[in-house]
């Protein structure tokens, strides 16, 4: 039973709680209105689509190329966005605080075997590779790539803060921008490779942070690491660049591509079978798309090799199946859809297998149009040459290609002795810009457009002299060698098969990173094999020797001396003996034996 003073006390509550609660909803109620006028429109300014291409090479390798793909309507370099929903904050303001207009970065292990595994569809030097596209409102864009380079290198735990004036270049024709650009200037670009750059897990799990929905859901459940560094090739890369929200292109969305390409050897991995399946290669299955994209979805190469004999059985049966002109050739793809309802109803998860159905004969492998090689050659420590030779396969369309070349400032480059031999004959290239070094300032910068006749092999050949560097400049293991980074090619290659205009938003992301600016053909990079160059080295175990050496004599020398100089000398009398001794003696005596 309630006493008076407790119903007095109760009174005197109710006030105070209804005050609390009109002022509760006087704070929701503007939240309310403003979650209503935003609108699904403004909800969606937003959208992640998640991508996996599984493509058996001719050489019965397996390649994986997963994409990213995160667009957001935004005004960027501006600064006026605060609220990040699927695009990561650290890159966002990045791009915001530096004027970047375009960046792309590549982590790669490995080296890309065009000639065995035909053209990829995203390809990058070994090591780090690093190139930017800054906005014209920049003043000063070398302290801008600096800074640039040092955030990157601490968001991605990789060495990218080694990127200094000495192995960066501004090229002038390889490089443009693949977004929307609204000017070419070459002066805000830079480019920076490191060849010798490892790539291992500490740079995989960054990356894999960056995703919206992380490791934990959709296709990124695959990205094993101990999986994807037990392959013949890893490639990982960051793309952000501008591009239009719309057809009339009247406002700018800002983009953002993660790809990985990792290539698996089923056959020594498989124990002699060339079959594969997700589990195999990832240890993993697909059981969910991740929740916040729009489009998750699986594609499998299953385009025959040749058109009378199929080699491969995809399980379990796709729902549909997609043609298109990838590289000027006509490709099948088995598609799965792992937002579609149907496709977990059988099977809560999804293993993509796929059985080859008999033998691939070698004479059927294709031979890509362009590919090229790249080695040293010579004898001694005084002067080598470097020979590039670039291969056009088609019968009969010839077609130029733009060469960059970069090669560090103690590799002297002798410019005269630079010739182009094609056929025999010599070949004079249609544009050459060449930069010297300056000794640790700057490296090499050599460009040229070629004219690749039909069918044909072209041999560039270029002398140098090796330096001699300072001791301190050496690294710890010097008898190991000297990277010098990969050449780059890049073409329009002629296409076999006409290509038309497909809608961006509608084609699977591996068709749409480079731009193409016609049906006839299609643009292709290529990069070279890195070189590794011996240099005059000195002889390191000398120092050593020569400290061991000089120590003991100090240590032989100076110790006698001091010994000499601080050692105390006394004459010790001779002592009576002891309490032992006079037992002994007296013990002697009752037995007539003389003492001691």
């Amino acid at each position: 039973m309630a006493t008076p003073e407790a119903a007095a006390i109760g009174r005197k509550r109710k006030p105070a709680e209804g005050r609390a609660g009109a002022g509760m909803a006087a704070v929701l109620l503007p939240l309310l209105l403003l979650l209503a006028a935003a609108g699904p429109g403004r909800a969606r300014r937003d959208a992640l689509r998640e991508e996996l291409l599984l493509s058996p090479l001719p050489a019965g390798d397996v390649a994986a190329t997963f994409q990213f793909r995160t667009r957001w309507d935004a005004d960027l370099p501006r600064g006026a966005v605060s609220h990040y929903r699927l695009f990561p904050k650290a890159l966002g303001r990045l791009v915001a605080a530096l004027g970047v207009r375009e960046l792309h970065l590549a982590l790669t292990q490995g080296f890309w075997r065009t000639r065995a595994w035909g053209q990829p569809p995203l390809q990058a030097p070994a090591g780090a590779e690093l190139w930017v596209w800054f906005q014209p409102t920049v003043t000063d864009v070398d302290k801008a790539w600096k800074e640039l380079s040092n955030i990157l290198s601490g968001i991605f735990c990789a060495s990218l803060n080694f990127i200094d004036s000495t192995n960066t270049v501004t090229p002038t024709a390889s490089f443009k921008p693949l977004g929307l650009a609204n000017g070419t200037d070459h002066h805000l670009l830079r480019y920076a490779v490191l060849p010798r750059e490892v790539v291992c897990t500490e740079n995989l799990t960054p990356w894999k942070k960056l995703l919206p929905c992380g490791s934990k859901a959709g296709l990124a459940v695959l990205l094993k690491a101990e999986r994807l560094f037990h392959s013949s090739y890893h490639s990982q890369a960051v793309h952000i660049r501008p591009i239009c929200r719309d057809a009339s292109c009247l406002a700018v969305s800002w983009e953002l591509r993660q790809t990985l390409t990792v290539v698996f050897d089923t056959f020594s991995s498989g124990q002699g079978k060339k079959d594969w399946s997700l589990f195999k290669m990832f240890s993993r299955t697909l059981t969910d798309a991740c929740p916040l994209a729009s489009q998750s979805k699986v594609y499998v190469d299953i385009s025959p090799k040749n058109k009378e004999k199929e080699l491969l059985e995809v399980t379990p049966p796709p729902a549909s199946v997609h043609e298109a002109i990838v590289q000027g050739d006509k490709r099948t793809y088995a598609v799965y859809d792992l937002l579609s309802p149907s496709l977990f109803n059988t099977s809560r998860s999804l293993n993509v297998q796929l059985k080859w159905k008999r033998p691939q004969d070698s004479s059927e492998l294709p031979t890509p149009i362009l590919h090229a090689q790249r080695y040293v050659s010579g004898y001694g420590l005084q002067t080598g040459e470097i020979s590039t030779l670039i291969y056009n396969t088609h019968p009969y369309r010839a077609f130029p290609v733009i060469l960059l070349e970069t090669v560090p400032w103690y590799l002297r480059l002798y410019v005269h002795t630079l010739t182009i031999i094609t056929k025999g004959k010599e070949n004079k290239p249609s544009y050459i810009h060449y930069q010297p070094a300056q000794d640790r300032r700057r490296p090499h910068l050599l460009e040229m457009l070629i004219q690749l006749p039909a069918n044909s092999v072209t041999k560039i050949t270029i002398q140098f002299e090796r330096a001699l560097l300072k001791w301190t400049e050496y690294t710890p293991d010097p008898n190991h060698g000297f990277y010098v980074s990969s050449s780059v090619l890049s073409a329009l290659v002629p296409s076999i098969i006409a290509m038309k205009d497909v809608d961006v938003e509608q084609s699977p992301l591996f068709t749409s990173l480079f731009p193409s600016s016609d049906g006839s053909s299609y643009f292709v990079r290529l990069y070279t094999e890195p070189l590794l160059v011996n240099l005059p080295t000195p002889d390191f175990s000398m120092p050593y020797n020569v400290i061991c050496l000089t120590c003991t004599v100090v240590a032989v020398c100076y110790g006698s001396f001091y010994n000499l100089l601080t050692r105390t000398f006394h004459v010790e009398e001779p002592s009576r003996g002891g309490l032992a001794k006079r037992l002994a003696n007296i013990i002697r005596k009752f037995r007539g034996v003389p003492p001691l």
